[in-house]
C-alpha cells in the first residue's frame, strides 16, 4: 500500500504554500502532481520544482499514469498528491488510488461558481463530484494551511 500522506486540491498545484508549508507539515519527501496538462509541460514542471526544497522529489504524472503506478511506490516514499480539480481526484479514486482524505485548499472563483469560503468556489459539477467522493468514503476537509481549523466540505453542499 503506498504511503499517501494527503491529497490536496489546489488549482495552483505547487506554489509556496504547498511547496513549503504543507510539505514540511506532512513530512513528505515526494510531491506527486497528478494532472494531464502539467505532465506534458516541462516549463511548468521546472517552475514548480523550484518551489520545493532539494530534499523533496517530484513526479508529474497524468491521471492514468498515477493510477497505473501508485501501488508500486516504495515504502520510503511519503507521498503528497496534488490535483487541480475535484474531478481529477475522483478519477484517481475510481481508478483504484487509495485516497481516503482530501484537503480542499484552493479553487478559484470564476463565472458560474459560488464562493463558499475565502479560497474555495464551487459549481454544480463540483458539488456532484464532492458528493461522489463522500459516498466513496473520502474525507473532505477545507483548509488553506495546516494550522487552520478545517471545515467539513459536505457542510457546504
Amino acid at each position: 500500500m503506498p504511503n499517501i500522506l494527503l491529497t490536496r486540491i489546489d488549482n495552483r498545484l505547487i506554489h509556496g504554500q504547498v511547496g513549503v508549508t504543507w510539505t514540511n507539515h506532512l513530512g513528505a519527501n515526494l510531491v506527486l502532481v497528478a494532472n494531464d496538462d502539467v505532465a506534458k509541460d516541462q516549463v511548468r514542471q521546472d517552475l514548480m520544482d523550484m518551489v520545493l526544497p532539494d530534499t523533496v522529489g517530484t513526479r508529474f504524472f497524468t491521471l492514468q499514469k498515477t493510477i497505473d503506478v501508485i501501488h508500486k511506490a516504495a515504502d520510503r516514499q511519503k507521498i503528497f498528491i496534488v490535483c487541480k480539480t475535484p474531478q481529477d481526484v475522483l478519477t484517481l479514486v475510481e481508478g483504484g488510488a487509495p485516497i481516503d482524505k482530501v484537503n480542499v485548499g484552493n479553487m478559484h472563483y470564476e463565472e458560474g461558481k459560488e464562493q463558499i469560503t475565502s479560497t474555495v468556489s464551487i459549481d454544480d459539477k463540483d458539488k456532484e463530484t464532492f458528493k461522489k467522493l463522500n459516498e466513496l468514503g473520502v474525507e473532505l476537509d477545507i483548509r488553506r494551511v495546516p494550522d487552520e481549523r478545517g471545515k467539513d466540505m459536505m457542510s457546504f453542499i
